[in-house]
């Protein structure tokens, strides 16, 4: 899929960040866009900023995590649009927390978001990419996907399997040779408001602590702008790409993932330790 034009992509948390840049880039591209996220009055501003482009633009209020919700939403953008060729599983939450302090409805939260949101909108919009004979799902997993980190338990669990679960995919569709195709995304740090509305528990200090806020200083680790980021990623559906390591810092997550796990694991710790002083 070289050309956007006149393709329909629909996008889950495009209120902001990632997500919002993405339906910008795509419409200015030629693209019809249809979006969603929990956040409206975002949305809406996502909408103002992709209109006036000779493109239609539908949005909605969607939980990714309300499975029937996914369903219907995907059903609504084929009858708004008369198709669906994209659709990008963006929307998601962190989640700071040891693995003993971690609550259940927290990891239950990020895992029905991070994880289920995605099952949700591929397994909702595939009959639909299929039957445009031309069609892409592009999911949004993490470098958090590739290695795993202290006090990250419930995210690397969310985007492991964000990862996996889109790996099987892509080799499902090459057997069925429908037309349509997969990619996963690894964003590195992207200055987006995630960390800013993280759920963050009071252990976090105690593994990785550091000056400050953990938030600010995670938030003085993001590198990349959403927009080039959208750019990769779009860049990444046009070349059919399997994996897309998004920003400088994914490939050095990247090659950390290489290494044999007992490698990238003590430098980790030791890292952690460091910080403890």
């Amino acid at each position: 899929m070289e050309d956007f034009t006149g393709r329909v992509v629909a996008i889950t948390g495009a209120a902001s960040g990632i997500g919002r840049a993405l339906a910008v880039d795509f419409a200015r591209q030629g693209a019809h866009v249809a979006l969603s996220d929990v956040d409206t009055d975002g949305l809406a501003d996502t909408v103002n900023r992709c209109e006036g482009r000779g493109v239609k633009v539908s949005s909605q209020r969607l939980d990714v995590a309300d499975r029937d919700a996914v369903f219907a939403w995907a059903d609504q953008v084929v009858a708004d649009h008369g198709a669906a060729n994209v659709i990008v599983n963006n929307a998601g939450v962190a989640l700071g927390a040891t693995v003993e302090s971690m609550s259940i409805e927290d990891l239950t939260w990020l895992v029905d978001i991070d994880f289920w949101g995605v099952v949700h909108g591929t397994q909702a919009f595939l009959p639909h990419l299929k039957a445009a004979s031309e069609g892409h799902v592009v999911n949004v997993s993490s470098v958090f996907g590739l290695i795993s980190i202290p006090t990250q338990s419930a995210y690397n669990a969310a985007k492991f399997a964000v990862r996996g679960f889109t790996d099987a995919l892509r080799m499902e569709l090459e057997i069925e040779r429908c037309g349509v195709s997969a990619t996963t995304i690894h964003p590195g740090g992207i200055k987006t408001n995630i960390a800013r509305s993280a759920r963050i528990d009071d252990s976090v200090n105690r593994v990785a602590p550091g000056p400050g806020n953990p938030v600010e200083g995670f938030e003085k680790m993001l590198r990349t702008t959403p927009e080039k980021a959208a750019r990769q990623i779009i860049e990444a559906v046009r070349k059919d790409k399997r994996r897309a390591l998004i920003g400088p810092d994914a490939k050095v997550f990247d090659a950390l993932s290489r290494l044999p796990a007992g490698v990238y694991q003590s430098i980790i710790v030791r890292g952690a330790r460091l910080g403890q002083r």
